[in-house]
Parts: structure tokens; sequence; C-alpha cells
């Protein structure tokens, strides 16, 4: 059962992190232009690969680093993203990349994973990897980022016209914020055990 947890809590903060965000935005231009199937194909591989190495330095910082340490720069890296996540509408930098491979397959792999390495949806994945499962948090993310390209490549347009996406930053702010506050209480619990 804490497995499922585990996959449903990262589903769900790197999902609303991610909706609206640069990676959704590079797949629903690249599918404007080019076809579905290898656009998505470049996206799983992208994040598959991504989630992987975050939750590799997340598990490596876990066996390494006192528990209450690594507690404590989760949940002030989770406190900082939900706090950032409340700050709309500023530029996070420019989202065109100019395609340079032929193969869209390629192009979107290579786009997606040089927009999103070292992205805070990336780091937030290293800083649950660091407290759950591995395996769970890869499974999780992995999933959430696939699921908001593949909103964003089908239907991503058409959404945006009715959810917000000031309100979608708004309730992962908030589920980033839950996530600090459970790391501090949980690093405030491992402390007082160690005493």
């Amino acid at each position: 059962m804490d497995q499922l947890a585990s996959v449903v809590g990262a589903f769900l903060l790197v999902f609303l992190a991610e909706f609206g965000d640069k990676s959704q935005l590079v797949c629903m231009t690249l599918a404007a232009r080019y076809r579905v199937f290898p656009v998505l194909m470049g996206a799983i591989v992208a994040f598959a690969v991504l989630n992987l190495l975050a939750v590799l330095v997340g598990s490596v910082a876990a066996t390494w680093l006192p528990r209450p340490v690594v507690l404590g720069v989760v949940a002030i890296l989770f406190l900082w993203f939900g706090v950032q996540s409340f700050r709309t509408g500023e530029d996070e930098g420019d989202d065109s990349v100019a395609l340079s491979v032929k193969s869209v397959f390629i192009s979107a792999l290579l786009m997606l994973f040089f927009a999103e390495l070292g992205d805070k949806t990336q780091l937030a994945v290293v800083g649950l990897a660091s407290t759950e499962s591995g395996l769970s948090v890869w499974i999780g993310s992995t999933l959430a980022l696939v699921s908001t390209s593949a909103l964003g490549i089908l239907a991503g347009r058409a959404l945006l016209r009715y959810i917000s996406v000031i309100w979608l930053h708004r309730a992962s702010g908030v589920l980033f914020i839950a996530f600090a506050l459970y790391a501090f209480y949980a690093g405030t619990e491992a402390v007082l055990l160690m005493v």
C-alpha cells in the first residue's frame, strides 16, 4: 500500500507542477507541425531517462546523508517550489527551440530532455526519491510527465480555454507546500528519535 501511495503522490505532484509548463508546450508545438506518435514516443523516452537520473541521485543522497538532513533539504526545496508556483506570469525562459535534427522522435527527445534537465519537477523527483521508494517515484513521475505531454499533444489548446493555468500552478503550489510540511515533520521526528 505504501508503494501505491508513493506512486500516486509522485504522480499528483509532478502532474500539477507540469501542467501548462514548457514541456507540455513543446509537445503541443511539435504535434501541431508533425505526427503525434513520434512526438509522444520522444517525450516518453526523454522523461523516463530524466526521472531515472533523478531517482538515482535521490536514492544516493538518502544512502549517504543522515535522514534528518535529507528531509530538511527536501522540505526547503518543496517549500521553495510551492512558493514559486504561486508566482505565475513571469517569464520562464525561451520555450522555442529550433529543430536541428531531422527525425521528429529525436527532436522531441532532445528538446524535452534539455528543457526539463534540472527543472523544478526533476529536482522534486530527486527529493521524493530520497524519502520514498525509488521505483514508485520513477513510475509516478514518469506517468505524470507522459500524461501531461499526451494532454498537451491531444487536447492542450482546448483544455487551456476552460482551465486556467494560473489555478493549476496554484494547486501545484499547495501540493508542494504540503509535501514540504510533511518532510519537515518527518525530519523533526527523525531528529527526536536520534536524541
